[in-house]
């Protein structure tokens, strides 16, 4: 199995591109579904869990094809509405075709999705708008499947903010009969991406952003040719190695304003970000101050999929910093591999309390999930020595290209 290998202590410098945005780019695939026309997205990220996305778009029986950084779906040659393989259960997006294709041909048959093990991430959101909308849904131990004779919009609110339950709605209503109101919704910015594009297609969607989403169905959707946002967490995770490992570094992006309470924290920790015209321009001394409390919530508050990487920095920070992690109990498993490397880190429930050490030291470890997996080549580049990450399966889900992207600030990294 590869290994990714750091050489720390040098401070970061260069420029570095973003790259689209994962968490964009999945529902928009499944989005293709309900169009029987050619669509095309630009910028997208070529990375493992776009790839398994792809490959579950052609299980269905659409036409995916590759140019340059864009990808082409066609999608008028669906032959099959059965998805219960293993790219479905270990993909937690996978979750997200089942409105898509509710939406399209009434019915689906999709294993339980997985993903990441940052916790449990249950689906009884997504099931019981559906049900509310006339789908009928019966579920095996492994397996659901789902049928309705026609989509009805309806006035749903989720017990919670969730941005899958929301994705799911959305796809199912725009085909649907009539209006669908959708109350307590999710804010993230990938949710707006997913209305945009769905919209340059031709549904009626008012209200993304906001808790209250209104969709119009309309009879049918048609092509497009789109170029996503760049990947707001990409952007936070070189934000949080320039900052750990000092130094300065332009990054060139256009979702700045998206990432808000991140550079919020940032700044306390003594780090200067500056706009730029073409991104950001990020400083860091390398000595950084602590940082009272951070708690994970809901976009707009600040990201649960950037905790693991600013847990990292704080390691070395002056004084004792708090977390607390709102979203996902799972989200503290790089914990125990960032203390190999010398952190002092206390965990009490969903509380971390992170010491600062004066130096960590490179060692062994190895990823347990997609953003643990960035925290750890954070701390690579921090450390004191040579850093080996192991289980590089989970950061390829989500970082494109990047042992170069990193090589482009500076650092010495290696696959091996």
């Amino acid at each position: 199995m590869a290994v990714l290998k750091i050489k720390g202590g040098k401070k970061l410098s260069g420029e570095v591109n973003v790259q689209g945005s994962k968490n964009a780019i999945l529902p928009m695939l499944a989005a293709c579904i309900l169009c029987k026309d050619f669509v095309r997205i630009r910028h997208c990220p070529k990375i493992s869990d776009v790839y398994a996305m792809i490959h579950l778009l052609e299980t269905l029986g659409c036409d995916v094809t590759w140019e340059d950084d864009a990808v082409v779906v066609d999608a008028r040659t669906i032959q099959s509405a059965k998805l219960v393989e293993q790219q479905a259960r270990v993909m937690r997006s996978s979750i997200i075709l089942a409105g898509a294709m509710l939406g399209r041909e009434g019915k689906i048959e999709i294993s339980y999705p997985g993903g990441c093990s940052i916790g449990t991430r249950p689906i009884n959101l997504h099931l019981k708008a559906f049900r509310k909308m006339n789908v009928q849904i019966t579920e095996t131990e492994e397996n659901m499947i789902c049928t309705t004779s026609r989509l009805t919009g309806e006035d749903i609110e989720l017990d919670f903010p969730s941005v899958g339950a929301t994705e799911n709605v959305i796809l199912a209503a725009v085909l649907a009969d009539g209006m669908t109101t959708l109350r307590n919704a999710a804010r993230e910015p990938e949710i707006v991406e997913l209305c945009k594009f769905l919209r340059k297609m031709g549904a009626s969607i008012t209200g993304e952003g906001s808790e209250r989403i209104v969709i119009k169905g309309v009879t049918s959707l048609h092509g497009a040719d789109y170029q996503v946002m760049c990947d707001r967490i990409v952007l936070g995770t070189y934000i949080a190695a320039i900052a750990g490992a000092g130094g300065e570094a332009d990054i060139k992006v256009n979702c700045v304003s998206q990432l808000g309470e991140v550079c919020k924290v940032y700044e306390q920790m003594g780090v200067t970000i500056e706009k730029t015209d073409s991104g950001l321009y990020v400083q860091s001394p390398g000595k950084l101050n602590k940082v009272d409390l951070i708690r994970t919530r809901p976009y707009p508050g600040f990201p649960t999929d950037m905790q693991s990487q600013t847990m990292a920095v704080l390691t070395k920070a002056q004084g004792t910093s708090i977390i607390i992690e709102n979203l996902f109990e799972g989200r503290y498993k790089t914990v125990s591999e960032l203390r190999k490397m010398g952190a002092s880190i206390t965990v009490e429930g969903r509380a971390a309390i992170i010491k600062g050490v004066k130096a960590l030291t490179g060692a062994n470890v190895e990823a347990k999930d997609l953003r643990g997996g960035a925290a750890l080549i954070i701390a690579g580049c921090m450390a004191e020595g040579c850093t080996t990450i192991a289980d590089i399966q989970y950061i390829e889900r989500g970082y494109e290209n990047i042992v170069d992207c990193y090589k482009k600030l500076n650092v010495n990294i290696t696959l091996a």
